[in-house]
């Protein structure tokens, strides 16, 4: 006879939220705060709780174009600028002796203490649940599109356990986990980063839903024992003597701190020939890695063979903490076996006696391909599904950062029954990053650049608060204070720019002292404060002494009537090329559009336009394949299907 208990029906885990977040990675940890922040119930799921923010390769945030993105971040209410204002232990800006288009801050972190600050945010947060599990599936229901297409819609996920977690939206941000495997020579491990767990099961799940995969790959270098360097081969760097904080929140004098050095050294001939002679060894070039890497972070096998010509490579040794004497070696990422590492390291000047504490590797991983998602970053085919970070085939800590908070917050919107938020090639470095995953092809890990940035003198990371902060504050992610204080920066700008230009500076000996000792040339009759402003060698702050009638102003707001009247000439041109763009941009393709109706649309221009399915005219022009000429002949379809609307209309 059978026992009872043997026909008791399987009881599983079932709990419902109204989102759930995949990955606690930058992306993740960015989604999860928007949605909760937001009043939305919301589960955020990691392998490991200890991965939570963590930061497995360079220990910085920010970088060139990359600063920009933190600042947009911060300006639209994220997180990630005021976590490393509270973990760095260095800071700079770049670029300054270029013009203000390309100034980028960076700053390293504390590894240890940025992930277990943005740990902290995350359970300090209401509605906002933490969970160590591995989500193995979506589910989704099908639903009635119209009468030719059927659509899915997302229902929750499940984990390995068996656990279902229902859920109006989910967000996936798995970053370099999913599928994941580490290589070093001859040497491959089946883990994610740092040698935790990848997540191995949900990438069936989301190609059975007919989600396109890829598989990319990325590196870091070896961490190496501080106690085993001498600094005295290599050349320090400093911090800044003032430092300027990512958040615009932060009291500047609040990141006025004692900051650590890094270092600089070099690789030389004898290193790159123990490179040449092992390339055999070398996943990358042994035919074992199938993914795809980075063009803009090569490892030092491929700096070496495709800058043959180059006798050297710039390396810096940077700490990964002030509590740690793990220091990461940056600009030598690899992927050759531990051996040659051990001798490849210590032909550097500094390194000669270096003792590695974890070897390098790279690491290859599933990602999507971007071009099934919308600008919002909801997949087109699956309704309440978004995704963010490396997971969308992009690399980089802040890349990721800013599309988990367009993800969170088009999700959030989604759920609220409220407009998405899509921010435009004008607008932000974000919307550059996200308009190029989702048009154009991606064959490698994307970086962000300034200059992938048309309009970058406009989009400069000391005004994102004001492109982007009434957008925060409209989504609801920005206090009012900090809203009003931004409408009242703008204002007190605008009105001593007006003061300024009606400012008459005569050739008193007290100005022509003034300007010789800029060596600037002297007047000779009286001009306007503006005019000298301009000169290359003077700025706004250098001509206060005669400038007697100049109002006490923050430095913010003296940093932007500086910029403004500087360069008002080019700015007021990028203006006029953003009025041509936005025409473009305003010209709104219909969301049934059939392009297999316009005939005189070339084959290739027909098949990428259906791909990516573009929301604009803008749009489409952007697209990889598709011409000037496909362009005007779909302007004339759209124009010919308007007069037949009408007139079917007045009938």
């Amino acid at each position: 006879m059978e026992n009872d208990t043997d026909m008791r029906p399987v009881s599983r885990l079932e709990e419902s939220y109204d989102v759930v977040v995949v990955g606690a990675g930058h992306a993740g940890c960015e989604a999860a705060l928007c949605c909760a922040r937001l009043g939305f119930e919301t589960i955020i799921f990691t392998v490991s709780v200890d991965s939570i923010a963590m930061m497995p390769c360079n220990p910085n945030i920010g970088g060139s174009s990359k600063g920009h993105l933190v600042r947009e971040i911060d300006a639209l209410g994220g997180q990630m600028g005021i976590n490393i204002d509270k973990t760095f232990i260095q800071s700079k800006m770049l670029n300054r002796s270029k013009g203000p288009a390309v100034h980028s801050l960076r700053a390293q972190a504390d590894k240890a203490d940025y992930s277990a600050r943005m740990r902290r945010t995350l359970q300090d947060t209401k509605h906002l649940t933490i969970r160590q599990a591995e989500v193995s599936e979506i589910i989704t229901e099908e639903m009635v599109q119209n009468s030719c297409e059927r659509k899915q819609k997302i229902t929750g996920v499940k984990t390995v356990s068996g656990a279902v977690y229902h859920s109006r939206a989910v967000i996936l941000c798995t970053g370099t986990y999913l599928g994941a495997r580490c290589l070093t020579g001859e040497m491959i491990t089946h883990t994610g980063p740092n040698g935790l767990m990848a997540a191995n099961h949900l990438t069936a799940s989301l190609t059975a839903h007919g989600i396109e995969m890829l598989r990319f790959k990325t590196g870091t270098p070896a961490r190496v024992d501080r106690n085993s360097l001498d600094f005295g081969e290599m050349v320090e760097q400093k911090g800044d003597e003032r430092v300027v904080p990512f958040s615009f929140t932060t009291n500047p004098q609040d990141v006025q701190i004692d900051q650590v050095s890094c270092w600089l050294t070099y690789t030389n001939e004898e290193t790159h020939e123990i490179i040449r002679k092992n390339l055999d060894r070398s996943p990358i070039y042994a035919g074992v890695i199938e993914g795809t890497g980075p063009r803009y972070c090569p490892s030092i096998e491929d700096k070496v063979v495709k800058f043959a010509d180059k006798d050297r490579h710039q390396i810096f040794i940077e700490p990964e903490g002030r509590n740690t004497n793990e220091m990461y070696v940056g600009g030598m990422s690899s992927s050759l076996p531990e051996d040659v590492q051990h001798e490849m390291y210590r032909t550097l000047p500094g390194l000669r006696h270096v003792k590695i504490v974890r070897n390098a590797y790279a690491i290859e991983y599933d990602c999507i391909n971007p071009n099934q998602l919308l600008p919002t970053l909801e997949f087109k085919k699956i309704r309440g599904l978004f995704s963010g970070g490396q997971f969308n085939g992009s690399s980089g800590y802040e890349e990721a950062a800013c599309q988990g908070l367009i993800a969170g917050i088009n999700a959030a919107m989604s759920l609220s029954g409220r407009e998405p938020l899509i921010l435009d090639r004008s607008e932000a470095y974000t919307g550059v990053l996200i308009d190029d995953l989702v048009t154009k092809e991606n064959r490698e890990p994307y970086r962000m650049m300034t200059s992938r940035a048309e309009y970058r003198l406009l989009l400069r990371q000391d005004n994102a608060d004001l492109r982007l902060t009434k957008k925060g504050y409209e989504i609801g992610l920005i206090s009012k204070e900090r809203y009003e204080w931004v409408c009242k920066k703008e204002k007190l700008i605008k009105e001593e720019i007006s003061r300024v230009s009606r400012v008459r500076v005569g050739a008193s000996k007290e100005v022509q002292t003034l300007l010789e000792s800029y060596g600037s040339i002297p007047l000779n009759t009286g001009t306007g404060l503006t005019e000298l402003i301009r000169r290359p060698e003077l700025d706004y702050g250098k001509l206060a002494p005669i400038d007697p009638e100049r109002p006490e102003l923050p430095d913010e707001v003296a940093e932007q009537v500086n910029i403004n009247i500087k360069y008002e000439g080019y700015l007021l041109r990028q203006k006029k090329q953003v009025e041509s763009f936005k025409r473009l941009e305003k010209k709104r393709i219909p969301v049934d559009f059939d392009y297999d109706q316009v005939q005189s649309l070339r084959m290739e221009a027909r098949q990428k336009l259906k791909i990516y399915q573009p929301s604009s005219i803008g749009q489409a022009s952007r697209i990889s394949g598709v011409s000037p000429a496909d362009i005007s002949v779909l302007l004339i379809a759209m124009e010919s299907m308007k007069v037949i609307e009408r007139q079917n209309n007045s009938l």
